[in-house]
Parts: structure tokens; C-alpha cells; sequence
């Protein structure tokens, strides 16, 4: 498995309130602040992004806007015409993606004709139809097809700009590694191990790995544990062992004294906070 498509994982549509809109110009409209993410694209006629620092971004037919919460933001229009739009809010997402949202920039728009937006369609016509049986469960599935698409492109875009683990999985030495180490973090994975997915020899696999990624192979694999660590902590009962064997730690000790090394505090003080937190909010 890819780490994009491994990221995406902990992004799924599930209680995302999603909806198409038609508005008349002129007209303004505020997004409410909380939403961890919010996708916004354009059918027909045009709208402006107006984020909280002043920052405008222009959308028209076939854009997708995506805008990263907390913080709230406005759309307005921006033609004298009627806009219609669709937009999914994603009321809720699992730790995993706090990385994968962490690459973003507060807001950004893929541009593409209203025509290759694939996915459009089917997300217009199961809104269509959003109060038969099944209806909500396409709906999900389809919003979360546009953000595949959406990010997927914009990544591509990016270039040498976009993140190490996005060029590394497109990467014939580093991509086999990642794929490994996704797929399996709690394999008992060596440098050698790693080489050989690869297939290339341990010094080259280390060099090149690390030019990729800015960092070792082994930094790597220890860094993604710990994110699928705090993940399992935080949203299972799993024990703090049944915790470490997922993730690769045979001894409990060893894996706590690695999660505080990484996280400034044991598995089971980071449980007691995450759930302080959750009880504060309610």
C-alpha cells in the first residue's frame, strides 16, 4: 500500500454532510468553523474562497476547492450569474489523517475542465436520489472518489514541491520500501529487508532512500509506527501490548519507552489525555 492511499484511510465520508446548491448573485455564504475538511466544487458560474487571513482564491466550472478546518472561511460569488455548487463537509476523521492534513496548505484549488471531473456525475445523480435506500452509502463512497482524485492530481502538480512520501512512492527504490512498510508496519522490517523489496543492494537502497525521503529508512519506519500508534490509542481499547505488537514491538517496555522518546509522554499518559480532551469538548 501506497502512503497516500494509506493517509486516505483515515479520511472517509462517513457523517460528512454533503449537498448541491444553486445560488443567485449576488450572494455570500459563511462556512462554519470546526470541520476538519471541506471540499467545494464548482458545476456552473463561479465563486471566491475568502479565508479568515484575507486570502482569496478564485474557483470556476470544474474546480475543486479543498479548505482545511479549524477555522472558519466564506464563499461569495463571483460572477453575475447563478453558481452552482457541490460541497462535502467531513464532519469527522481518525487520527491518520492528521498527517496527510498537515501537507496542505489552509486552502488550495485543483483546476480542471467541468467535463474530465469524473466523479461529478455520479455525485449529482446519487444526490438525486439521496432519500432511497442505499442512497447515503454511494453518496460517501463518491465524495470520497472526488478527494481521491482531487488530492491525487494536485500532489502530481506539485512536482518536486510535493511531499518526500508522495515522490518517494512513485520512487522504483523507495516506493517498494514504503509500500512494505504500509502494508506491514508491525513486520520485524531490516535495512536489508527493505533492499531486497527493492531489489537492489542494502548501500545503494540506504543512499537512495534517504536522498528520497530526507531520511533513513529506519527513521522512517519508526516514525510511521508511532503515527499508527497514537492512531490505535487513541480510537481502540487495544491494550498498550496488543498496541506494540501492531506495530512491530514484541516487549511493551521497549515500545513505550520508544512512543515517549517520540511523543514526550508513555502510551498510556497520551491515552488519558486524548480522552480528557474528548470529555472537555462534551
Amino acid at each position: 500500500m501506497d502512503p497516500l492511499s494509506d493517509m486516505l484511510r483515515g479520511i472517509r465520508s462517513e457523517g460528512a454532510s454533503v449537498f448541491q446548491t444553486s445560488l443567485r448573485a449576488p450572494w455570500t455564504t459563511r462556512c462554519a468553523e470546526g470541520a476538519p475538511l471541506t471540499m467545494i466544487t464548482v458545476v456552473s458560474g463561479g465563486a471566491s474562497v475568502l479565508l479568515e487571513g484575507g486570502s482569496r482564491l478564485r474557483v470556476g466550472a470544474g474546480d475543486t476547492a479543498l479548505v482545511r478546518g479549524p477555522e472558519h472561511f466564506r464563499l461569495v460569488d463571483d460572477r453575475a450569474e447563478t453558481t452552482s455548487l457541490v460541497v462535502g463537509v467531513y464532519q469527522v476523521t481518525r487520527g491518520r489523517h492528521e498527517r496527510l492534513l498537515r501537507t496542505l496548505p489552509p486552502a488550495l484549488v485543483h483546476r480542471e475542465d467541468i467535463d474530465d471531473v469524473s466523479w461529478l456525475q455520479p455525485a449529482r445523480q446519487a444526490l438525486a436520489v439521496r432519500h432511497e435506500p442505499g442512497a447515503q452509502a454511494l453518496i460517501d463512497r463518491v465524495l470520497d472518489l472526488g478527494l481521491v482524485c482531487t488530492l491525487g492530481c494536485w500532489f502530481q502538480e506539485r512536482g518536486t514541491d510535493a511531499p518526500a512520501w508522495y515522490r518517494g512512492a512513485l520512487d522504483p527504490v523507495a516506493g517498494p520500501a514504503l509500500e512494505g512498510i504500509h502494508e506491514r508496519p508491525d513486520h520485524p522490517w531490516t535495512v536489508e529487508a527493505l533492499a531486497a523489496r527493492a531489489k537492489v543492494s542494502r548501500a545503494h537502497f540506504a543512499k537512495r532512500f534517504t536522498e528520497v525521503m530526507g531520511q533513513s529508512p529506519l527513521g522512517y519506519l519508526t516514525e510511521w509506527r508511532m503515527e499508527t500508534a497514537e492512531e490505535l490509542l487513541s480510537e481502540s481499547d487495544a491494550s498498550v501490548r496488543q498496541v506494540a505488537r501492531a506495530v512491530g514491538y514484541g516487549d511493551a517496555a521497549a515500545f513505550s519507552t520508544a512512543f515517549k522518546r517520540r511523543r514526550g509522554a508513555s502510551p498510556t499518559a497520551f491515552r488519558a489525555g486524548i480522552a480528557a480532551h474528548a470529555a472537555a469538548l462534551h
